[in-house]
């Protein structure tokens, strides 16, 4: 089987990651495998190593078709991508699945139902976007979760960070430095209502992005607030954390949750989009109300205090993890990519 992927973002986030994991698990279960992207994509460097696996360079949704050519299947790995499909299968004839990473409502135009229609597989990674793509495909949606990165961390890096705040509770946050999605200025409310009543309560965000210099100016009078910045092993550095606190106001389904799972680090995260597909309140961590400021103050609190709360909440957030393995992601998308192989015989037969 050869597969074409396609991703044609310009960055490297949560959904460029998965990506990476996906064409990394796959090389020992597939002939060949094609990544068009941008010439200056960061996943071209992430797989590099990768046996049987060429790039096709693509910058936007009509280039790069001739170069890819032939093959099973395409996977569209983002909305761009899925633009890119529909074209490659009317030239080619190739099937296409898509997966959705985004928990927002797609846009009701003539082109989204016809690039989500014509998809020969539509796979989502939460409960809530396999219910919002459901009206969109002719086939029955799968779901098919995120993996977990699988870090092997350095614990001197942990140890060596946690050493450079001694006697602090460290409070930690990571992701896009962009507050309509993440949510960060909802944790510096927080961070500013513990400053004076709970000093050792440290907050540290790791990440850059659009409101980088807004949210440091706006936090420059909290003292309990720490900007890492982002961190390409940043594997290394979530062991280091006491608690994570994730409060996005939005989210497909949080993939950084599965790491930090696999970090025996507890969690409180808002209710929203995905999230709860992994979090189970008062299991595996606590769902706070989306922009509740209060709720994740007052956890903060109590999980201070409560030691064996926290242990709980990991313990029991290990159980899940055998699920979430890139292995057993790539098993899933072997069957949905030849489900489409299917689906397109029959509907030309």
């Amino acid at each position: 089987m050869h597969i074409i992927h396609v991703n044609l973002a310009k960055g490297f986030r949560g959904g460029e990651r998965q990506t990476a994991l996906l064409i990394q698990a796959l090389q020992r279960h597939v002939d060949q495998q094609t990544l068009v992207c941008r010439k200056d994509s960061p996943l071209r460097n992430e797989l590099l190593c990768i046996e049987n696996l060429r790039f096709v360079d693509a910058n936007q949704q009509i280039a790069g078709h001739r170069q890819a050519g032939h093959a099973s299947v395409v996977h569209a790995h983002e909305a761009k991508a899925v633009h890119w499909a529909w074209l490659h299968k009317r030239i080619y004839g190739t099937p296409y699945v898509l997966t959705r990473r985004v928990d927002t409502p797609i846009k009701d135009k003539l082109v989204n139902r016809l690039f989500y229609s014509d998809a020969d597989c539509c796979v989502a990674i939460s409960s809530i976007i396999r219910q919002q793509l459901s009206c969109w495909s002719k086939h029955d949606v799968l779901t098919i979760p995120s993996a977990m990165t699988g870090f092997t961390a350095d614990p001197e890096v942990a140890a060596h960070f946690r050493a450079s705040y001694p006697g602090r509770f460290i409070v930690g946050h990571i992701g896009a430095l962009v507050d309509r999605h993440k949510g960060q200025r909802i944790l510096l409310e927080a961070a500013a209502r513990l400053q004076h009543s709970h000093p050792e309560v440290l907050f540290v965000f790791f990440g850059r992005g659009e409101d980088e210099e807004a949210l440091h100016s706006e936090s420059s009078h909290l003292k309990n607030v720490v900007w890492a910045g982002f961190k390409s092993n940043i594997g290394d550095f979530i062991p280091a954390l006491d608690l994570f606190v994730f409060p996005s106001r939005n989210e497909g389904l949080g993939s950084v949750l599965l790491d930090v799972m696999d970090a025996n680090v507890p969690i409180i995260a808002s209710n929203v989009g995905g999230i709860p597909d992994l979090i189970k309140n008062g299991e595996t961590g606590i769902l706070v109300t989306p922009g509740s400021t209060e709720e994740i103050e007052s956890w903060i609190v109590k999980l201070v205090k409560n030691k064996s709360m926290r242990e709980s909440f990991v313990e029991n957030a290990r159980h899940l993890l055998e699920f979430y393995s890139k292995e057993k992601m790539a098993e899933s998308y072997l069957d949905a990519y030849e489900g489409a192989v299917l689906n397109e015989r029959f509907f030309k037969s």
